[in-house]
C-alpha cells in the first residue's frame, strides 16, 4: 500500500473504490435476480478477487443497501425524473449505494461519494449516465449532508 493511497485515517482508498465497483456489481445483481443478500454476498466473496477490496466496506454497502432500499429510493425520488424502477440498473444501482454512503456513512466526504457514484457509473454504465447520477447526487447530497454541502468552496 503506497502512502499516496491510504488515507491518513489508516482507510486504503484504493480498496475502498475496489469494494464500491464490487458492490456496484452485486447490487446490480440483487436487483435483477430478487436472490437474498446473503446469497449475493456469498457469491461475489466465492468469484470475485476480494482480498483486494476492503471486504468489510463492500458488506456494509451491499447489505446497508438491501436493507434501506426504500427509504433511499424515497429520498432520491425527488430528484428523479422518472420511477426508480425505470432508471437503468446500472445508474440505480450507483444511486442507491452513493445514497447508502451519503445517509449512513458520513465518514465519507459528500464529495468522495459522488465522485465515486459518477467514477463506477462510467465505467460501467450506459454513456452519459454518469451525468444523470452526477445531477441527482448533488442535489441529494444538499439535503442529506446539508451542513458539509453548505460549506463547500
Amino acid at each position: 500500500m503506497t502512502a499516496a493511497s491510504q488515507h491518513p485515517s489508516g482507510v486504503d482508498l484504493a480498496a475502498r473504490s475496489r469494494a464500491r465497483r464490487r458492490a456496484l456489481q452485486a447490487v446490480y445483481a440483487w436487483q435483477l435476480s430478487g436472490t437474498r443478500i446473503d446469497g449475493v454476498v456469498a457469491q461475489f466473496r466465492h468469484e470475485q478477487d476480494m482480498q483486494i477490496a476492503d471486504l468489510e466496506y463492500f458488506e456494509d454497502l451491499v447489505r446497508g443497501v438491501a436493507r434501506e432500499h426504500a427509504e433511499l429510493d424515497a429520498a432520491m425520488t425527488p430528484f428523479l425524473d422518472r420511477e426508480v424502477d425505470r432508471v437503468d440498473p446500472i445508474e440505480r444501482a450507483a444511486l442507491r449505494i452513493a445514497a447508502y454512503e451519503l445517509r449512513y456513512r458520513v465518514d465519507v466526504p459528500y464529495r468522495v461519494v459522488i465522485n465515486e457514484a459518477v467514477e463506477t457509473t462510467k465505467r460501467f454504465g450506459s454513456e452519459h449516465g454518469h451525468t444523470y447520477v452526477n445531477g441527482v447526487l448533488d442535489k441529494l447530497a444538499g439535503v442529506l449532508r446539508g451542513a458539509e454541502y453548505a460549506s463547500r468552496s
